[in-house]
């Protein structure tokens, strides 16, 4: 159910061409993240002066904030090609060693879900990232043999959203690590207005901001919303979106003005309807919305822990006196809450 959000901040297949045309092509034209770009330009222009490939680099952080946006844009900056997969992709040692062997010096390789990549897959990339050298093993038994190729000098870029499952050998191999943050209100607002021109949309500066207030500060959901209220205000014969349309466009889709949807509201709803506020354990209000655990706690609990209406405790979640205001309920009283 997660992933037919119109809100969900995972990529969709529908995101796929759009997010292609809407992505920045280069540091300057990226919104936001200005400590990660400022270092970037440094790196960037230090090893084009050497004439050696950037460190590898890892990127961190929740879905759709630019990880790839930003390893793009690092193979662009330094006028070299680029290598896309995932961890769950590479399968097999042959996978990977097909990959590295086809990059040519400078070339980026970009691994997405690196935290995914199996151990034994890790193992081969070590010595790839320290030495640019690949071990591959000929034969079996007495009679094998481990023949050492030699590849060019290259950059891996990593991105991961679970940090923690990374390990400790291949994040310490990463010379340069960021975490991506989530947007600032008006950067977000900055990131409408600019995919708003890219796709030929009038929107006026209230509807905008209408729309970077229910985007949970993330610039996939937030074109992916344009999108939508383009749709409606199209359908109903209007050519400027104006806060009006937004508004309605939007409440249509059960998106209200924080940037909830029906499913955040029912986490919510069932804590504090059916378990007084709390404290309820994941497995129980999991089995009580029909989700699983882990979609739980990874996609629906960030955005309402950071929104302060979700508190966790050693005994469970609870709802907190902004959940029961934002949904219309009284609070109880101070010493019950928690």
């Amino acid at each position: 159910m997660s992933e037919n959000r119109v809100i969900t901040p995972k990529e969709k297949e529908e995101d796929q061409g759009f997010d292609l045309t809407l992505r920045p092509r280069s540091l300057d034209e990226f919104i936001g993240q200005g400590q990660i770009k400022a270092n970037l330009k440094i790196f960037l222009e230090a090893a084009r002066q050497r004439g050696e490939a950037l460190e590898h680099v890892l990127f961190y952080g929740a879905p759709g904030l630019g990880k790839t946006t930003l390893s793009h844009i690092i193979a662009r900056e330094m006028g070299v090609n680029i290598k896309v997969t995932s961890g769950p992709a590479i399968e097999k040692a042959g996978d990977l060693a097909a990959i590295l062997t086809n990059l040519d010096k400078g070339d980026v390789l970009f691994i997405d879900e690196i935290h995914r990549l199996n151990r034994n897959i890790e193992e081969i990339l070590y010595p790839a990232m320290e030495d640019y050298g690949l071990d591959i093993i000929i034969g079996k038994g007495p009679s094998a043999r481990t023949l050492k190729l030699e590849l060019p000098h290259f950059t891996l870029v990593g991105a991961t959203t679970r940090l923690s499952l990374l390990s400790s050998p291949l994040r310490d191999r990463f010379g340069n690590i960021f975490r991506i943050d989530f947007y600032k209100p008006e950067e977000i607002h900055q990131v409408v207005g600019r995919s708003a021109k890219i796709l030929g949309v009038d929107v006026d500066e209230e509807a905008a901001g209408e729309i970077a207030k229910r985007a949970r500060y993330t610039p996939r959901i937030a074109n992916r919303l344009l999108k939508r209220v383009r749709d409606f205000a199209q359908v109903k014969g209007k050519n400027r979106i104006d806060r009006e349309v937004c508004a309605g466009s939007l409440a249509m889709l059960n998106i209200d003005e924080l940037g909830l949807d029906e499913i955040d509201r029912r986490v919510l709803k069932v804590i504090i309807e059916k378990y007084n506020g709390g404290p309820v354990g994941l497995g129980t209000i999991a089995a009580a919305t029909n989700e699983e655990v882990e979609t739980i706690e990874e996609i629906y609990e960030p955005f309402l822990l950071q929104q302060g209406f979700l508190m966790r405790t050693p005994r469970g979640r609870t709802a907190t006196r902004s959940a029961y205001e934002h949904l219309g309920y009284k609070p109880p009283e101070e010493d019950k809450l928690f």
